[in-house]
């Protein structure tokens, strides 16, 4: 079947001409795309606006409440009807201050009621939403800013007011600044609080706005989402109005309303999809975490609020894997034996399930009552019938750990080309490994299928992005003259049509001897076979035999996210298990210590006999002084391992490994 077949068996028609709305792709922000539409079912509805959207909220839901804040211990919340009025407000004001059909209103800060506000309101008000990563430097704030022609910056507070005011002579466009999680320390000219932004509209008519907001398509853009980039210029995705749901499995808040928390970047696609789009399409209602969420406060908003559905990136989930087992290792005897029963049960019990089988055993039920409702309590989760992940890519070992404890983490695929989700695993059908299936009104295809079926991902759909600003190669790079976007990930469907990502086509080391081989699965062998390991990445591209940079587990700084040379909790009881007196990673790096080393060389070696060829196997491994993390930019957003960024970072040890004419052979051995 050629890509242009299967683009009419996905059911819509595309149109290789480029005149506005005549094309599935733009690079303009002001253009038009033809909306791909289904016959019949989902997609082939009439689209939306934002404000379209807005309104159908607002009528459903008008008294439930949609958005909830801590300030001084009290939650200060927003009905739907108050959240549609402060949009409206927010908008004129935006009016009021110049914005500009098309311009960006860039907003810099962590999740809040003002965020959402905003966000929605430069829409309705004809601008575009551009979120900023608030670990962007001034210089990348400025290529943002700059690249949207933001007529408006919208910050969080004095820290990331400075990064606008350091810049702000080289933005010509820039008409205003608004400041929103604090006091302005010192008043500038085109400087305003959150509370005088929004008196600013008074006097503008709604007569005004309204005419801007019957002018908007669902065809066009309202929003920029801007990659956070591995080493060149972010590209900005143009993304129309939000036209397929992540929230199949929410429930509509008349029948009963969901409660999510809002946590991570909303920079990014997933968060916005999730915390805005699904949740006013189902009357979700939204409490905002701590900015000192990602550092250790999660648990305590999850414990307060005790959500109904939660998506954690594979790092949160990994984190409180490593915390629950710390905790694990200071029980009693009777109690680790006790959980390790509980667990053992929970897992076979749901991998059948999975399977199909709905038998219920009577050892299930006893660890549900000892054992799997007290740790779901424990962390927050007692109410949570949806638990994701999503972003990147999670270990297998850390699936079956929760599954072990009756908590099915479940996975989702898309990517910020596909505005979010694309295919989703549910409770009552998941696979381990497999992220699920499409959504409706998504169509797959697997490009170039080998003997196996793998092959490269595409996806088709309403829910596809526009174009990348201004960049008319790479967006005809990523959609094809057929109108297939390209996702540059490598899976299959199995025989029940789950979709396994397999690898990512950029990613693949290709070997000296023409081998490709997928990073992630030797990765995540490595750290589940030593478990002192946080993270390990693998190199090799060009050469002639695999090596991997290694780092330890350490205490991260709770202020800065900064990791430390202390050692943590469950990385001591490894040593301490070895009969090593190491407390630092310093100590074990400078001293070579010869249990962790061996240990390691250990690990690696039982990973190396698992391997499919003799290329695939780890033949060398350095020791890290440092881990990996969002603070060193070796970590995204979402804490996704930037491997362009890892690779520059810590090039001379990369050398090292090949100085050697010879190919290694035998076991694998550590750098000194």
């Amino acid at each position: 079947m050629t890509m242009e077949e299967a683009a009419q068996v996905a059911g819509w028609v595309v149109h290789k001409s480029s005149p506005a709305g005549s094309s599935v792709w733009t690079t303009r922000r002001d253009g038009e795309v033809k909306l791909r539409m289904e016959e019949k079912g989902f997609g082939s509805e009439a689209p939306k606006t934002v404000h379209q959207l807005l309104q159908e909220s607002v009528g459903k839901y008008s008294d439930y409440y949609a958005l909830a804040s801590k300030n001084n211990g009290r939650w200060i919340k927003l009905t739907y009807k108050m959240y549609y009025d402060e949009c409206w407000k927010a908008a004129k004001s935006f009016l009021k201050l110049g914005l500009e059909r098309f311009h960006g209103v860039g907003i810099l800060g962590f999740n809040s009621a003002e965020w959402f506000i905003a966000d929605i309101g430069a829409i309705l008000a004809g601008g575009l939403a551009v979120g900023i990563y608030t670990t962007n430097s001034p210089e990348a704030c400025h290529y943002v800013a700059e690249n949207c022609s933001a007529n408006v910056i919208v910050v969080e507070n004095h820290k990331q007011l400075q990064k606008i005011l350091e810049i702000e002579d080289r933005l010509p466009h820039l008409k205003g600044i608004v400041q929103y999680g604090e006091e302005i320390k010192e008043k500038r000219p085109n400087l305003y609080s959150w509370k005088e932004f929004m008196e600013l509209g008074r006097d503008v008519p709604d007569s005004r706005l309204r005419g801007i907001v019957e002018s908007q398509k669902p065809n066009q853009c309202c929003t920029l989402i801007y990659t956070s980039g591995t080493g060149s210029c972010p590209r900005a995705e143009l993304s129309p109005c939000p036209s397929t749901s992540p929230g199949e499995e929410l429930h509509d808040a008349r029948d009963r309303q969901e409660e999510v928390i809002s946590y991570l970047p909303l920079s990014h696609i997933a968060a916005q999809m999730c915390d805005i789009w699904a949740a006013m399409s189902f009357g979700v209602q939204v409490y905002f975490a701590q900015p000192d969420a990602l550092k250790g406060s999660l648990v305590e908003t999850l414990r307060e609020v005790r959500p109904t559905a939660f998506l954690g990136v594979p790092r949160v989930w990994e984190k409180m894997e490593e915390k629950m087992k710390s905790v694990g290792m200071k029980a009693s005897a009777l109690r680790r034996r006790v959980a390790s029963w509980a667990k053992e049960v929970g897992l076979q019990t749901n991998l059948k399930r999975m399977n199909g089988c709905s038998e219920v055993p009577v050892n299930f039920r006893l660890a549900r009552q000892l054992v799997y409702r007290k740790v779901r309590k424990a962390l927050g989760l007692e109410r949570c019938t949806k638990c994701y992940t999503g972003a990147a890519p999670i270990t297998r070992e850390t699936l079956e750990f929760f599954l072990s404890l009756n908590i099915p983490v479940l996975e989702l695929y898309g990517m910020s080309e596909s505005s979010g989700p694309h295919t989703l695993s549910l409770p009552q059908a998941f696979k381990l490994g497999s992220c699920g299936k499409e959504l409706a009104g998504c169509r797959t295809l697997i490009h170039k299928p080998d003997r196996d079926g793998i092959g490269e991902i595409c996806f088709s759909g309403r829910h596809v992005f526009m174009g990348y600003l201004n960049m008319e190669d790479k967006t005809k790079e990523a959609i094809d003259e057929d109108g297939w976007l390209h996702s540059g990930d490598l899976g299959k469907h199995d025989k029940d049509g789950f979709l396994f990502i397999t690898g990512r086509i950029k990613e693949l080391i290709i070997t000296a001897g023409g081998e490709n081989i997928p990073p992630v699965p030797i990765e995540d062998a490595v750290k589940n076979a030593v478990p002192i390991i946080s993270n390990a990445m693998l190199v090799g591209d060009k050469a002639k035999f695999l090596s991997m940079l290694l780092t330890l587990k350490c205490v991260v700084d709770a202020e800065t996210g900064e990791p430390g040379d202390d050692l943590s909790p469950e990385a001591l009881e490894f040593c301490q298990k070895l009969g090593s007196k190491a407390t630092k990673v310093s100590e074990i790096i400078s001293s070579k210590d010869k249990a962790i080393y061996a240990a390691i060389q250990k690990g690696i070696s039982a990973v190396n006999e698992g391997a499919v060829s003799n290329a695939q196997r780890v033949q060398k491994w350095v020791l890290l002084e440092k881990d990996f993390s969002l603070f060193g930019g070796e970590l995204g957003p979402t804490m996704k391992l930037k491997r362009p960024v890892v690779a520059q970072k810590y090039r001379d040890q990369i050398a090292q490994f090949y100085t050697d004419i010879e190919t290694p052979s035998g076991e694998p051995s550590a750098r000194t």
